[in-house]
């Protein structure tokens, strides 16, 4: 199984500045291959302090360049903020550039505050992915892009550089919504899973996406990857305190980036779904931030394998992403995580079942 490690940059701390943080992070990637990472991965973001990293790829070409070994992740590209076509471009140059390391991973966004950001509307969202993504991926493989749709207006133009090499196999998206799930089965692609519901919906989600996937595609569907908020700690006590408060403090930072506490999602079309985890976060963020840390690994390095194990054995996964700064947690604390996790979790979990995310 392969295990990525995921660098987010979020900013809620008041005492460090927005380059201690890049600082922290960009340090601790250079960590990744060392300790025994195969990939490293970005999120896309902007406007507050909740993640920092306004272009993932941008971002991955300064890792293209650093570490030549290292597969080159976006968790994800959000495609309704964008122009497709240059996002065929760049994603292509990139891959140029790292000799075919790009994991490519997009999605369609959450937050009402980078919507109205850019002057998108949030209401043709899922229109506009799908459209953007069909596209892209088309693109991609045929080394030309053009559409004509509702949203998505592309004359016949070619993507130079060429695409260095077929992206079928290695292009994943974030779904949260079951409406999500069965657009990727469709589109061909594989799954991001980042937890933030209960298994038993995400277990009926998966088995619905994968069966529309062999039914359009004729083949089973790719292994999911999936990510998790991470604490390792010798101490069980100690890290469940640390994860209270840090992958705790996250989950804050979530239900205010996305106005969790909220209702305006239910009257948002295509986002319906949302609407319910709002209200579910309405009765109680005390609870909803104790749901979310039973969805994370955390613990002793032999709980956080077993927890693991756990998820992505009911998953299917086979591959982990690590996320390790979060919430404020000084940096000491989260190197020591991270040290501790590559030493005595993350070759366990190499040997579990799962797939390359790059061929060789």
């Amino acid at each position: 199984m392969d295990v990525g490690l995921s660098l987010i940059f979020q900013g809620i701390d008041p005492n460090m500045t927005d380059h201690q943080v890049y600082t922290n992070d960009l340090h601790m990637g250079d960590l990744a291959e060392e300790l025994g990472f195969q990939s490293i991965w970005g999120v896309e973001h902007h406007f507050t302090d909740y993640t920092m990293c306004p272009d993932v790829l941008q971002y991955l070409s300064y890792w293209a360049g650093r570490n030549p070994n290292l597969g080159l992740g976006s968790m994800v590209v959000v495609l309704p903020w964008h122009d497709p076509m240059r996002v065929a471009e760049e994603i292509s140059m990139l891959d140029n550039m790292s000799n075919g390391r790009v994991i490519l991973g997009i999605g369609r966004g959450l937050g009402r505050i980078e919507f109205e950001g850019f002057g998108k509307d949030m209401n043709v969202s899922r229109q506009h992915f799908t459209e953007s993504a069909e596209m892209i991926l088309e693109g991609l493989e045929s080394g030309y892009c053009e559409f004509d749709g509702e949203q998505v207006k592309q004359a016949r133009r070619a993507i130079r550089p060429a695409p260095y090499k077929s992206f079928k196999g290695r292009t994943y998206a974030a779904a949260v919504s079951p409406e999500s799930s069965q657009i990727m089965a469709k589109l061909g692609i594989g799954i991001l899973v980042i937890p933030q519901k209960p298994w038993a919906h995400v277990d009926r989600e998966l088995a619905d996406y994968r069966k529309t996937y062999l039914e359009v595609n004729g083949v089973e569907a790719p292994a999911p990857i999936l990510a998790g908020w991470t604490f390792c700690d010798e101490s069980a006590d100690r890290a469940e305190e640390m994860a209270y408060k840090y992958i705790g403090g996250y989950y804050r930072s979530v239900i205010e980036h996305y106005e969790m506490a909220g209702d305006h999602l239910k009257n948002t079309k295509g986002y319906e779904t949302y609407g319910a985890m709002q209200e579910h976060v309405s009765k109680s963020v005390e609870d909803a931030i104790k749901f979310f840390m039973s969805i994370q690994v955390w613990g002793t390095p032999e709980k956080c394998f077993e927890t693991i194990k756990d998820f992505t054995s009911r998953t299917g996964a086979g591959a982990y992403n690590g996320v390790f700064s979060y919430g404020g947690m000084p940096y000491a604390d989260v190197e020591k995580s991270l040290r501790l996790f590559a030493r005595d979790v993350l070759p366990e979990v190499r040997k579990l079942p799962g797939q390359a995310l790059l061929a060789a």
